[in-house]
């Protein structure tokens, strides 16, 4: 029953700004972690930042700090990731994934691990082009 689902993504100039959003259901736990991930063409699979349910801590790849800014809104059930000063690089396609049992994204500096995460979303094109 868990589901997640991305939206806000679009074509955005370099140094613009969007805002994604990940609906979340079917978390039955109080202890989950919520991450997104992003893919470009011809590439692994990259994590971007996760954010933890109980401690609030979040984390981020090297490539974003600074840049893009991930937080939650519990009553809507929903994470969203404020990506700023947007480059030509940051384009792919974003994931939200979530770890449903374990608060994998609490108290940790690192950028999420694919592995840690069974439930994904559909995906959201994000594309950096002037």
């Amino acid at each position: 029953q868990v589901q997640l689902v991305e939206s806000g993504g679009g074509l955005v100039q370099p140094g613009g700004s969007l805002r994604l959003s990940c609906a979340y259901s079917g978390f039955t736990l109080d202890y989950y972690a919520i991450g997104w991930f992003r893919q470009a063409p011809g590439k692994e699979r990259e994590g971007v930042s996760c954010i933890s349910s109980s401690s609030g801590s979040t984390c981020y790849s090297d490539s974003v700090k600074g840049r893009f800014t991930i937080s939650r809104d519990n009553a809507k059930n929903t994470v969203y990731l404020q990506m700023n000063s947007l480059e030509p690089g940051d384009t792919a396609v974003y994931y939200c994934a979530g770890n449903p049992d374990y608060d994998v994204c609490e108290n940790t500096l690192a950028p999420p691990d694919s592995s840690q995460f069974g439930w994904w979303g559909q995906g959201t094109q994000v594309t950096v082009s002037s």
